[in-house]
């Protein structure tokens, strides 16, 4: 079974063009439970997402700060088991009929087995695979599975990337580039700040590929000031903080679904 790689780049190109940026929202898989993640994760595309990425729990983070993992650590509390990610992958993209990523590290992919891995994300209907911690250099047996499998490779870039590495990561990579906003870990910012938008100009100089740029936004004018210069805008915190906040399941989700329309309001106002 092939995976949804062309219905992420139809996604992609039909807010274009609507003349606005994609909203791209990720929560974390088995958060709080695994049955009400899919409730968590249906709530944010019928608020307004276009795309969905879903987290792969992990141990020890090298990108996500303290409340996605707090997050993770209640999933992994819980049990949680890539048979659960593919599962929460496999019931969003069926009840919304829209494209859900896998957000990942690259160890549980490797231990589970790449060609393995692709190939049960495809036949969840999944649209691809975000592998923040993969050299593009260590890419060719992963992408060659993916590309198999009609799954998109979205890799990471940052402000630190040179011109030349930008076009190295860009040329291995599809679906969309995902720009990280600034250094440091995930998490709300107060501002966005004009590293982000330097990066997407030189990324989109070396590539025809979707740019869309997370880390830190967390509401409606940041969403605005990011959809301003990117394809796309990437929020996953805010929305796991709601569901933290919440005193319960059914305020969590309401809370979730108007923080969608809040930002997709953001993202067709452009600045």
């Amino acid at each position: 079974m092939a995976g949804n790689i062309e219905l992420l780049g139809s996604v992609l190109a039909a807010a274009k063009v609507e003349n606005r940026a994609a909203l791209v929202g990720y929560l974390p898989a088995g958060f709080p439970t695994v049955d009400d993640g899919v409730r968590a994760i249906t709530a944010m595309l019928d608020g307004g997402c276009d795309v969905v990425e879903v987290g792969l729990p992990h141990s020890d983070p090298v990108l996500d700060g303290p409340v996605i993992q707090t997050a993770d650590d209640i999933a992994l509390r819980g049990g949680i088991k890539i048979a659960d990610v593919l599962r929460t992958v496999k019931e969003a993209h069926e009840i919304t009929g829209a494209p859900v990523l896998c957000m990942t590290y690259w160890n549980p992919v490797d231990a589970y087995g790449p060609e393995r891995f692709a190939a049960d994300l495809a036949a969840a209907g999944g649209a691809g695979c975000i592998l923040p911690d993969l050299p593009v250099e260590e890419s060719e047996a992963w992408c060659k599975a993916a590309e198999q499998h009609g799954l998109a490779t979205v890799f990471v870039v940052a402000p630190s990337s040179r011109d030349e590495r930008l076009a190295k990561i860009t040329a291995a990579g599809s679906g969309f580039v995902y720009a990280a906003s600034l250094m440091g870990v995930t998490g709300t910012r107060e501002s966005v700040g004009n590293e982000a938008q330097d990066l997407v100009r030189r990324t989109r100089a070396v590539t025809s590929l979707p740019v869309c740029v997370g880390l830190g936004v967390s509401n409606a004018v940041q969403a605005a000031e990011v959809a301003a210069f990117a394809d796309g805008v990437i929020v996953g915190s805010a929305f796991v903080k709601r569901l933290l906040d919440a005193p319960d399941l059914e305020m969590g989700l309401a809370a979730v679904r108007a923080l969608a329309g809040e930002l997709a309001e953001g993202v067709r106002k452009r600045g």
